[in-house]
C-alpha cells in the first residue's frame, strides 16, 4: 500500500480548509455596540462597447431607479478609475463607480445586488459588473 508522504496530506487539508472558507461568509466577531452586516461593492464601468459613456444623467437615473427602491435606507457612490481585461485580453482603462452597500446577510438583500449588477450590465451593455462581498462591524 502506498502512502503519501506527510507534505501532501497537509497541503490538501490546508487547501480544503482554505476552499470551505470560500464557500460562505464566516460569522464575523463585532465589538460591543457595533452591529454584523454584510457589504457589497460593485464595480460598475462606465465606457459603452459601441462608443460613448454613462453620462452622469443615465447614471443617476440609474440610481433613482433601480438602486434606491432596493437600497432606501442608504448607499455611497464614489468616483474612480480602473482597467480591467476583457474576454479579448485587451486592457479596457475606463472611469467606473463604486457603489457601496452595507445591508443585513439576508436572501432578500443579496438578490437585490444581484439585480442592481444585472440590471447594469443589460442597461448599459456591460461585459462583466465586479461584486466584492464581504463582513462589516458597523455602528451608528
Amino acid at each position: 500500500m502506498h502512502v503519501p508522504p506527510l507534505h501532501h496530506l497537509v497541503f490538501v487539508t490546508a487547501l480544503a480548509v482554505a476552499l470551505g472558507a470560500c464557500a460562505s461568509l464566516q460569522p464575523t466577531a463585532c465589538r460591543q455596540g457595533e452591529q454584523a452586516l454584510v457589504q457589497d461593492t460593485l464595480y460598475l464601468g462606465t465606457g459603452k462597447p459601441q462608443g460613448g459613456v454613462v453620462t452622469p444623467q443615465e447614471w443617476d437615473d440609474f440610481l433613482q431607479g433601480t438602486v434606491t427602491p432596493r437600497f432606501p435606507q442608504g448607499l455611497s457612490v464614489l468616483p474612480a478609475s480602473g482597467q480591467w481585461r476583457g474576454a479579448d485580453g485587451a486592457i479596457v482603462r475606463e472611469n467606473s463607480y463604486l457603489l457601496q452597500l452595507v445591508h443585513p446577510d439576508d436572501e432578500a438583500s443579496d438578490q437585490s445586488v444581484g439585480a442592481i449588477a444585472a440590471a447594469y450590465k443589460s442597461r448599459f451593455q456591460q461585459e462583466a459588473v465586479l461584486r466584492a462581498r464581504s463582513r462589516a462591524c458597523v455602528s451608528f
